[in-house]
């Protein structure tokens, strides 16, 4: 699970990689797709997409010459579900803290 999770952080730490994804969100798209959206070569497009495939994001498959893309949402679910962890126990927290704040202010 914490590979899988390194993975994903990784694939996601990219911005050109991120927005591959919401495009993905969408539906299909095929690698010179996604290329043509982003100022970058169809080479640097298909290596982001392995970084993504590699992650377990999304799935390539052949039609003919293209190369079509498709999004896989465990691995996302994985990272979500990992980060609400976080998420309660910084609410927790903070909630704390301002209880205690709060407290401290009222006469």
């Amino acid at each position: 699970m914490v590979e899988l999770l390194d993975d994903v952080f990784h694939a996601l730490a990219d911005g050109t990689r991120r927005a591959m994804v919401a495009e993905l969100a969408a539906g299909e798209r095929s690698v010179s797709e996604l290329a043509a959206a982003h100022p970058i070569s169809l080479a640097a497009a298909s290596k982001h997409v392995t970084v993504l495939e590699r992650a377990g994001i999304l799935t390539r498959r052949k039609e003919g010459r293209r190369q079509v893309c498709r999004l896989q949402p465990a691995p996302l679910a994985a990272a979500t579900a990992h980060l609400r962890h976080y998420e309660r126990f910084w609410n927790t927290r903070l909630d704390a803290l301002e209880a205690l704040v709060t407290t401290e202010e009222t006469p």
